[in-house]
């Protein structure tokens, strides 16, 4: 994803560091959306009704509840490029879920925290996400922040989230034009915390989707906050100026 339009980093030169955001929970909430466009594929491709009903995609990629909700709905694994199929029209529809989602909202403490790392000449935004690329990009639309990624690790890159992650980091890296360049990870569950652990990144964590601080900290997370309001503290996890 290379959304167009991101704003001029304005902030004093230093050593390249990559931060790396999830989106649901983290970034925004998308107000039931997924889940209705999940609900709506499976019932369009293979009339099963309320096949999203009992899974639990919070931290999970794309692909991986495409895969769970066909083994519960249908009690199989894929067909060869099943998932492939799926996921194209499940975008499709997840377009038309975003246009009209109610319940669709940024994160406290956002668009401003952006803005303020935007500002870094030194810090390069991106995303690591289970979300599919083009679900990404719709999602980040919608709340008006697209504009402000301009590379990251997806569903669409791997079904993996730790694999993910480390495809985000080596994306970031490039852009950087620094192979040693640190990598942290923005997220709001243990799977985030995992997949930076794997990755090699230090992780922050947020409370704001009912993870427990205890769990959080158990698997790694190095920072810890209710949400991302707290812009001093951000900043500081990244090791970036605060001017």
């Amino acid at each position: 994803m290379k959304p167009a339009g991101a704003p001029p980093a304005r902030g004093r030169p230093g050593p390249a560091r990559i931060a790396l955001f999830d989106i649901d929970g983290t970034l925004l909430l998308a107000g039931g959306a997924g889940r209705r466009a999940l609900d709506r594929l499976f019932e369009r491709r293979y009339g099963v009704v309320g096949a999203a009903a009992g899974i639990r995609p919070h931290g999970m990629t794309d692909p991986a509840i495409l895969r769970q909700m066909l083994c519960g709905a249908l009690g199989r694994s894929p067909a060869a490029g099943e998932l492939e199929a799926l996921a194209l029209e499940y975008v499709e529809l997840l377009g038309a879920e975003i246009a009209d989602a109610p319940g669709f909202r940024l994160m406290p403490g956002l668009p401003d925290l952006l803005e303020r790392l935007a500002a870094h000449a030194n810090l390069h935004l991106g995303l690591a996400t289970g979300n599919l690329a083009r679900a990404a990009q719709l999602k980040l639309s919608r709340g008006g922040i697209d504009r402000y990624f301009a590379f990251g690790g997806f569903g669409s890159d791997a079904e993996d989230r730790s694999e993910l992650t480390r495809i985000a980091c080596a994306r970031g890296r490039a852009r950087a034009r620094d192979g040693s360049a640190p990598a942290y990870v923005i997220g709001d569950t243990v799977h985030d915390v995992r997949a930076a652990r794997a990755a090699g990144a230090e992780c922050l964590a947020v409370l704001t989707t009912g993870a427990s601080p205890e769990a959080l900290r158990q698997e790694g997370a190095r920072r810890v906050l209710e949400d991302l309001r707290d812009t001093a503290a951000v900043l500081d996890f990244l090791g970036v100026d605060g001017s």
